[in-house]
């Protein structure tokens, strides 16, 4: 019997399955539609995390971030097919760890219905919600 492939975790942009990443995100709930090239782009401008099993990605996650101050998480997902085996503790441990992000003063995420999972990780509700405003297009990716 063979061992089952290993699990990791790299930033390296590389290895990245840019088609499975759009394939998930135009599915999702909070970039439907997204087209390839905003993904693309994304990317590029971001500290981006592959979750492998094997030679295979099974899972994303992306910091928008100064790397001295600041950081926002976004797409952040494992491939239904895999979900249930912590796998998402697996991928955040390593966003959390990454050299490039510590010490950081502020980080931010949106979140529908992963507040448990992001809360092991020290995120709360904004304490003080009067001081943040938001410009939102929720149909962009549909013009």
């Amino acid at each position: 019997m063979s061992a089952a492939p290993a699990i990791t975790v790299d930033t390296d942009r590389s290895r990245l399955d840019v088609a499975l990443i759009h394939r998930f995100l135009a599915g999702s709930y909070w970039a439907q539609g997204i087209p390839r090239a905003v993904v693309e782009a994304a990317i590029e401008g971001s500290l981006c995390f592959g979750l492998y099993e094997g030679d295979r990605q099974i899972g994303f996650a992306r910091l928008v971030t100064d790397r001295a101050t600041f950081a926002y998480l976004a797409d952040v997902f494992v491939v239904e097919e895999r979900r249930g085996r912590g796998l998402a503790n697996v991928l955040m441990d390593a966003v959390m760890a990454h050299p490039d992000v510590q010490g950081l003063r502020r980080w931010l995420l949106a979140t529908r219905d992963a507040h448990r999972l992001y809360a092991q990780y020290g995120f709360r509700p904004l304490a003080a919600p009067d001081r943040f405003m938001e410009r939102h297009d929720p149909d962009v990716y549909r013009r």
